[in-house]
């Protein structure tokens, strides 16, 4: 993992999680890393209309905030600049630390890292099985950093975090619980699709009927038979399907901005 050099003075962790109505999963979330990240800090966004906040506000060790809403992007860059500590772990609410992970980022606040940034594998749950094919494992997430090199995109949908540097790399996952139902997937789908589609019309990027046709068939081939799917069972077809679906959706998306000359927003 590339940190072996015992110091005498720790590394302290600072972690960011952004919240929307996610009061199913923040428990989990923050629970798994106390006594493990030295500064927990949750912004739960404004729209919020569940206990999330409340939940937060129960653990006394954890800072929270609500914040308005701009962009995955500029509300995580802006909790970055609110964390105590240089060292940071980007963590998603409905994601948690496995027992593993925590062990590594023990064994890291005992280190000097030799990285200025780090990948931890991520495990996802899908409709409630672990999938372990379609290109979903080992997903590796650059999710620690040193803030000090590093900052996250401003894309409106699948932000990354760019930082200087070689990047090393943790052995245990993050454990992700995503989708746990069609109602979630198809909700975020929607979402998702019409900012992936805005960003491709802020992109002045040329889709034609190709795009509409053939992407979504590649998807599905790759996720399906390339990368295995079919040995997740139906669990890996449905995700094939709708992954597939996704990219179909998102180029429709396109073809109707530019029809009906009108924006999809964010719902």
């Amino acid at each position: 993992m590339n940190f072996v050099t015992i110091r005498k003075n720790k590394v302290k962790l600072s972690s960011i999680i952004i919240a929307r109505d996610e009061e199913q999963n923040i428990s989990r979330c923050i629970e798994s890393q106390l006594n493990i990240i030295d500064d927990i800090l949750v912004l739960v966004d404004s729209r919020t209309k569940d206990n999330t906040y409340q939940i937060v506000t129960s653990y006394p060790d954890v800072r929270s905030e609500i914040v308005e809403w701009k962009g995955f992007g500029p509300t995580k860059n802006y909790a970055i600049s609110k964390t105590k500590y240089e060292w940071v772990l980007w963590i998603d609410a409905d994601e948690e630390l496995s027992k593993e992970l925590a062990n590594d980022l023990l064994s890291f606040k005992n280190s000097t890292p030799e990285f200025n940034s780090y990948f931890i594998p991520r495990k996802s749950y899908f409709l409630g099985k672990w999938i372990k094919h379609c290109g979903w494992y080992p997903d590796y997430v650059l999710r620690l950093f040193n803030k000090n090199f590093s900052y996250i995109s401003e894309n409106p949908v699948h932000e990354k975090l760019i930082v200087k540097g070689e990047s090393g790399y943790l052995q245990h996952p993050l454990i992700h619980y995503t989708y746990p139902d069609i109602t979630h997937y198809l909700n975020k789908l929607n979402n998702y699709t019409s900012l992936a589609a805005e960003e491709i019309i802020k992109n002045n990027k040329k889709v034609t009927l190709i795009d509409i046709l053939l992407r979504p068939a590649f998807i599905f081939i790759k996720m399906y038979i390339l990368k295995l799917g079919f040995l997740d069972g139906l669990h890996g077809l449905i995700l094939s399907l709708y992954s597939s679906f996704y990219v179909f959706t998102k180029y429709c998306k396109v073809w109707e901005i530019k029809k009906s000359g009108r924006n999809l927003k964010e719902e």
